[in-house]
């Protein structure tokens, strides 16, 4: 079985096309014959050696990869969810050495394991598992009710554009970040404000609600930077593992979307909110196996509006 890792951490260059053991689904697991494969900023740290302390106690190759989407070919004893070989499925995947979405095969517990949106390829399905989840996650985090204020940072990357096209979904005002050049995408996501990006940003968010967003999803992993936009006693999420400081009453949370691994409702949800209209899945170019290297290379160049996806 064909897939893309790692056996030396490097640069994109160092992503090369490996063979791997065929597996098979156990009780309560679901096998897919993976077609598609999103790459997101996560896999180049599996790739590059920022990973490595927690790679060390497995072998190579280290298979990156959180998103998937293909063919259930064989389900396990005991799965309840419904699924049944030959259906069109898509998964959030956490990797651990060899074990990631890069793959043509892959194991997982059926709760991870859901249809695609109704009318969508793989291609597109494989983009809304994990950063759907993370937009979720950060919602819920945030805590907001509807009619309060939410900042998003990074907005036109799709973790940011789910944030946005859920929050607008719940009944929330969105003010969110751009470039001159990505105004109209974030305006068009749903965003109710768009002002420019940059270090600044806060300021810019001030202007607009000058006591401050309720609540603020930092997707550009600005830290602090960004966390006088907040109002006191709001709140504020990071998708890096930042933690503020505690100033002002804000409650401070960091978005592991590992935490919703097998959360089968929520990606449920997401699924309904596509084919309603309300999430749009966006795919900016694919890649084969063999170039993979080259996506991980366009991916950490910036710029990027959509993700890019490996196809088996």
């Amino acid at each position: 079985m064909r897939a893309v890792g790692v056996n030396v951490h490097g640069g994109p260059e160092a992503l090369e096309v490996v063979d791997l053991p065929e597996v098979n689904a156990g009780p309560g697991e679901v096998r897919i014959r993976l077609y598609a494969a999103a790459v997101n900023p996560t896999d180049t740290m599996a790739r590059n050696g920022s990973r490595a302390e927690q790679q060390k106690l497995d072998p190579p190759p280290y298979v990156p990869g959180m998103d998937a989407a293909g063919i259930v070919d064989q389900v396990g004893d005991g799965v309840a969810t419904g699924v049944k070989v030959g259906d069109a499925v898509m998964a959030m995947v956490v990797p651990k050495a060899s074990h990631g979405a890069y793959r043509e095969q892959i194991v997982l517990a059926a709760r991870a394991v859901l249809p695609v949106p109704a009318g969508t390829s793989h291609v597109e399905a494989c983009t809304l598992p994990m950063n759907g989840l993370t937009a979720r996650l950060s919602l819920d985090l945030l805590g907001l009710s509807p009619g309060q204020t939410l900042g998003v940072t990074g907005a036109a990357g799709a973790y940011g554009g789910y944030v946005i096209q859920i929050a607008k979904a719940e009944g929330l005002t969105v003010i969110a970040d751009a470039s001159e050049a990505d105004q109209a995408l974030v305006k068009s996501l749903g965003a109710d404000i768009v002002v420019r990006r940059g270090d600044d940003v806060a300021a810019r968010i001030r202007e607009h609600f000058p006591d401050g967003v309720d609540g603020l999803a930092d997707g550009a992993v600005q830290k602090e930077l960004v966390i006088p936009a907040v109002r006191d006693g709001g709140a504020f999420t990071s998708v890096r593992g930042f933690e503020g400081e505690a100033q002002r009453g804000i409650t401070f949370s960091t978005t592991w979307v590992r935490t919703y691994d097998g959360e089968y409702e929520k990606l449920d949800r997401l699924r309904q909110q596509v084919e309603a209209g309300a999430i749009t899945l966006r795919v900016a170019d694919t890649y084969p196996p063999e170039q993979a290297g080259e996506a991980h290379r366009r991916l950490e160049a910036g710029g990027t509006r959509g993700r890019l996806v490996i196809m088996f």
